[in-house]
């Protein structure tokens, strides 16, 4: 099996009970994953599996929201997770990032070319969450085929992106995914995942596992779920 740490935790979601679906998706997939909440630990050294997940929210919050989290969840990365993270695309790994990660390591410049964008507080938001419908874009092998999908979930709106990044999956003209090769890596970003209610769709725990094997360079599952 494949080994997949995914690093979670932070304010405003319920990232252990997501990082628990999202664990139970990809494990359908034969993706073993491991959960933390100890980004220091975890980075301190360099990885042995073949994806990291993101799924978290852990920045400065020097912007002044959460002002009452602030003590537990504000974070800084330091130099030698960044190496960690770096290197371990470098090898050829892969990284899964999930919602709120566009906000996470925002003292790290370098973390937005990485993903390909950003959360920019003051411009950057979301509807209340609810339904919406989310449309599949071009034939990249983690879309190809598959239908649009209705899901309750957040439309993150006005996010700072990359000009070479090309949205793979989009809602109410919002990119939702992409996916893009980093040095010898590969990245995926879903902003789709606020809660569990995500994970109900069949098609968007589809999306999760074809893009954990795209980025794995593992064949695509041409049988799944439509």
């Amino acid at each position: 099996m494949a080994r997949n740490l995914i690093l979670s935790g932070g304010v405003a979601h319920d990232f252990a009970a997501t990082s628990q679906r999202l664990a139970e998706v990809l494990a359908e997939v034969g993706v073993d994953s491991e959960i933390t909440e100890d980004l220091d630990e975890a980075l301190s050294e360099p990885t042995e599996v073949d994806l990291i997940t993101i799924n978290s929210m852990r920045w400065t919050m020097v912007d002044g929201h959460f002002p009452s989290q602030r003590e537990r969840w504000e974070y800084r990365l330091p130099a030698d997770a960044r190496s960690v993270l770096l290197d371990h695309l470098e090898r050829g790994g892969g990284l899964l990032a999930m919602h709120a990660a566009v906000i996470c390591f925002d003292d790290w410049q370098g973390w937005s070319r990485v993903i390909g964008g950003c959360w920019q507080w003051g411009k950057s938001f979301h509807p209340p969450i609810g339904w919406i419908t989310v449309r599949m874009r071009g034939s990249h092998p983690i879309v190809d085929g598959l239908r649009d999908f209705d899901v309750v979930d957040e439309v993150y709106s006005d996010l700072v992106v990359l000009p070479d990044v090309s949205p793979i999956a989009t809602c109410q003209g919002q990119p939702m995914m992409w996916a893009r090769p980093v040095r010898r890596g590969r990245i995926v970003y879903d902003a789709l995942g606020h809660d569990v209610r995500s994970y109900d769709s069949p098609v968007h725990r589809t999306l999760l596992q074809r893009a954990a094997l795209w980025s794995l360079r593992q064949p695509v599952n041409a049988q799944d779920e439509r």
